[in-house]
Order: C-alpha cells, then sequence, then structure tokens
C-alpha cells in the first residue's frame, strides 16, 4: 500500500506541475500531459480505495 500512495504522490505533482504550466503560461503540451496524469490518478486512486477496503476488513 506505500507503494501505491508512492505512486499517487509522483503523480499528483506531475499534474501539479503541468497544470500550473497550462494556467500560467498557456503551455498546451502541458495542458495535454496533465488531462493524461488526472486520467493515471483517478486509476490510482481507484486502486487506493480497493486496498483501503481490504486493509479494513481484516
Amino acid at each position: 500500500m506505500n507503494e501505491l500512495i508512492k505512486k499517487i504522490s509522483e503523480e499528483f505533482e506531475a499534474f501539479k506541475n503541468d497544470s500550473n504550466l497550462q494556467a500560467e503560461n498557456n503551455n498546451k503540451a502541458a495542458g495535454t500531459r496533465a488531462r493524461k496524469a488526472s486520467l493515471n490518478l483517478e486509476k490510482l486512486l481507484k486502486e487506493f480505495r480497493k486496498a483501503s477496503l481490504e486493509a479494513s476488513k481484516s
């Protein structure tokens, strides 16, 4: 689970950096990367939810 949390944190940092580049500098490529990171985050957060529920059951 710690590895999953680390992946989520890294992906969020990538999203934050790219979304800031898009918002501040109107960087279109950064916007594309931010959208991809948001989809990856969604998948990782769903995995976390499953892992968290399993951990709470045991």
